[in-house]
């Protein structure tokens, strides 16, 4: 991996709230990333807990947005491998300014052929966390096009979100009848090779277009906690009976839930 960050690129994350580092993986690492993706998604479909992935209706409007399978790493063992790697949570870090990187949760996002639009929203409203410091991973496992719906970004979004989410519908615009000054800003659409990286803030507002072409657009996702980080009330991934025990302002600190993978 390609984990050497330049200032140029720092500034453009902080200033921005995204960005891509093409060449992030070697073919050998990128060719080892789509093996564990592809086996750990195919035995998430095939296990009977349904709680982790979106394909429980296959033919709903949101299952054809893409497939979604939820803490591989849990279930996987290469895919755990990937995910505690100590550099990504590093490079993480260095981009959010913290001292300490947690994963909140790692899921493969594959936007099947013809697949519809991913709507425009926010990452972190939707987490058990709240900070203005929250930082995903997207890794392109196939080249992401503007035919097949790499990501776009409404930039410096992260400096002026104040009013949370709202859901992702099928109305891909939703989130701006919330943050209406939103759409004076021009998108940016990112596509990328294979192998690239793309960091953002959890509050970063991002969508992605729909597939129009007859092959799947694979991505492997990772998201951040800074250490430190607190419980707000939201249950999102945790599991249930941890988040009986919880109360609001409780640290998330379980290594075994939310995995400390660098800290300085």
């Amino acid at each position: 991996m390609n984990t050497q960050l330049t200032t140029d690129q720092i500034t453009f994350y902080q200033e921005n709230g995204y960005v891509v580092l093409e060449n992030f993986l070697t073919p050998d690492e990128l060719a080892r990333w789509r093996s564990a993706t592809d086996e750990a998604v195919a035995q998430r479909l095939a296990s009977v807990d349904s709680s982790l992935t979106n394909q429980s209706s296959p033919e709903d409007y949101y299952a054809q947005v893409f497939t979604q399978c939820l803490k591989l790493a849990e279930t996987h063992s290469g895919m755990r491998e990937i995910m505690f790697d100590p550099n990504l949570g590093q490079l993480a870090a260095t981009l959010a300014g913290v001292d300490g990187i947690r994963i909140w949760h790692d899921q493969a996002l594959i936007k099947p052929p013809y697949g519809n639009p991913t709507g425009w929203h926010l990452d972190n409203p939707f987490w058990s966390f709240t900070s203005r410091d929250s930082i995903s991973l997207w890794m392109a496992l196939d080249d992401a096009t503007e035919s097949n719906g790499c990501l776009y970004y409404v930039p410096g979004t992260q400096k002026t979100e104040t009013r949370g989410n709202t859901s992702i519908d099928k109305n891909i615009g939703g989130l701006f009848k919330t943050y209406p000054e939103w759409r004076e800003i021009p998108t940016v659409g990112c596509p990328c090779p294979a192998g690239s990286a793309v960091f953002h803030n959890g509050l970063t507002a991002h969508g992605a277009g729909a597939n129009m072409t007859n092959k799947p657009r694979r991505a492997m996702t990772c998201a951040y906690m800074p250490d430190g980080s607190t419980f707000n009330g939201t249950r999102n991934i945790l599991p249930e009976a941890y988040f009986e025990s919880l109360k609001v302002g409780d640290l998330l600190n379980d290594n075994t839930i939310n995995p400390l993978i660098w800290h300085a």
